[in-house]
């Protein structure tokens, strides 16, 4: 296209979006002179978006949160890309508003660009992140993002192309975002292999233990009640700290539901379904997990989003098998004792050593405000300024580590920290090491903040079946899924290849 062609078609455009603001200038809108130009200032500085995520984070539960933190984030990105680059390279005058009638006039009008509309892209772009998390959250939030955009030509500060291509760079950055953290409501691919499960309607057979101190906040008894609902012929235990610790109220479940033929149910955080595991495992029945705590991690990956989504699966009896971690105990011969007293420690999402288990703390407070990768980055530079390397043998070769990681199965990851896994029963561990060393710990940091941890020297990864760990110092912590306890001097992690079935909804 030679340059008079491509001049006579910014001519011809430029006459259409004036023709069109000029009809919208001069259009009568009943009750739009006294609710537009509220709305659209309301919008300034993104003050009401980030009412509306607090709105969301507050009671929207786990999707409203997670929905929630996407939307801020895809508002930021489009935010920073608009005001700092596209209204920088195309200088464009505000529209001449003396065809706009006086009361829609905003008290201060804009003074930057016209071109694009930074409160479209804005607002489009906290729908449209929103929606990648929950379509209902998105459906929600489309009206009021579209008065938002339509606001700015109505009071007379943007040329209808101004806000069409303001809108379009919102909705990409909410899509450049779905890459590096891919959304939760896309159902993962189903876990192999689906197992028959006894199908339980109205949760007959089913006991289900609810821990109320799951979560960042008591629950009370609202998820109980929620349960007694859905599934009526339950027996739902409320768990409270007079009945005895949480792992022998759960062992008893667990007979009682082998009794009847039925399942056990688990209603809490990662640390309350990580103590089911063991009862289930001994008496042979299958697990139901339902989301109650904070993050949630093993229900999610599971695809069980909500109770609602537990309580259906159990009703059809929709299930899958899923691995089980292990940690045992080696006696110094490095072999696992038989007959030994101490049961294994078991975990369905992590084990760690090291560094992790607080990386994973940090990155969870401050993700929900600044984003998992930013969170990330934020959670190991204060980990690694004040810790020490941790020194023992991995296989039998002598390490100097800042962390051990083993996922059970493979994990996607943002920078040092797994996210999430699509697959239950893999048979492999996710095995990670962060090695000490000369100038390890700045290079290790100058990594994660590229967001390529994998690719450095100071940072190992494996897929085995088993690792063998030795010689740890006393008074080491490890964690499973979390919970943090005392480490053996020696151990063996390994996994029970689909030893657990679980129930969770699953498509066709």
């Amino acid at each position: 296209m030679n340059t008079r062609t491509s001049g006579r078609l910014r001519q011809v455009l430029g006459r259409a979006d004036l023709r069109l603001f000029e009809q919208v200038a001069r259009r009568s809108w009943p009750g739009a002179d006294r609710v537009l130009p509220r709305l659209s200032k309301s919008a300034d500085h993104g003050l009401l978006w980030f009412g509306v995520g607090a709105g969301m984070w507050a009671v929207g539960g786990v999707r409203g949160r997670r929905a929630a933190v996407r939307a801020v984030a895809s508002l930021a990105l489009a935010s920073a890309t608009v005001n700092t680059l596209a209204k920088g390279a195309v200088r464009r005058e505000r529209p001449l508003i003396d065809v706009v009638p006086v009361v829609r006039h905003l008290a201060r009008r804009p003074i930057t660009s016209s071109f694009p509309s930074g409160h479209s892209a804005s607002a489009a772009a906290f729908a449209a992140g929103a929606a990648l998390e929950s379509r209902g959250w998105g459906a929600a939030l489309l009206p009021v993002a579209a008065s938002v955009a339509f606001s700015r030509v109505y009071t007379g500060v943007h040329y209808p192309s101004d806000v069409v291509v303001g809108a379009l760079l919102g909705v990409g950055a909410a899509a450049v975002l779905k890459g590096p953290s891919p959304n939760h409501t896309r159902q993962p691919p189903p876990a192999r292999p689906r197992v028959d499960a006894p199908a339980l309607p109205e949760g007959e057979g089913l006991v289900v233990v609810v821990n109320p101190s799951s979560g960042s906040q008591p629950q009370l008894t609202e998820p109980a009640r929620q349960i007694e609902t859905s599934l009526p012929k339950a027996e739902v235990v409320r768990y409270d700290e007079s009945a005895g610790p949480l792992p022998e109220v759960l062992d008893r479940a667990a007979a009682d539901a082998a009794a009847r033929g039925g399942a056990l149910g688990v209603c809490g955080g990662d640390g309350t379904v990580n103590a089911a595991v063991a009862p289930a495992l001994r008496y042979g029945v299958p697990l139901l997990v339902l989301p109650g705590g904070t993050f949630n991690h093993f229900a999610a990956d599971l695809g069980v989003e909500t109770l609602v989504d537990g309580c259906a699966a159990v009703t059809a009896g929709q299930a899958v098998q899923a691995d089980v971690g292990r940690v045992r105990r080696l006696s110094p011969a490095g072999v696992a004792p038989k007959g030994a007293p101490d049961d294994p420690d078991y975990f369905l999402n992590t084990f760690s050593l090291g560094v992790y288990p607080e990386l994973v703390r940090l990155r969870e407070r401050w993700s929900p405000r600044i984003g998992g990768t930013a969170a990330a980055v934020v959670g190991t530079v204060k980990v690694l300024r004040g810790a020490r390397p941790l020194r023992a043998s991995v296989n039998g070769v002598p390490r100097s580590m800042w962390l051990l990681f083993a996922g059970n199965g493979a994990y996607r990851s943002i920078g040092l920290a797994p996210v999430r896994r699509e697959e239950m029963a893999d048979g492999l561990l996710d095995v990670r090491v962060a090695h000490g060393g000369r100038f390890a710990r700045t290079r290790l940091l100058a990594t994660a903040l590229a967001g390529g941890v994998a690719r450095t020297r100071v940072y190992a990864s494996a897929r085995p079946h088993r690792v063998r760990i030795t010689g740890l110092p006393a008074d080491t912590p490890m964690a499973c899924d979390g919970e943090v306890m005392p480490a053996p001097a020696d151990m063996l992690i390994d996994k029970l290849p689909k030893a657990l079935t679980v129930y969770r909804p699953v498509d066709g």
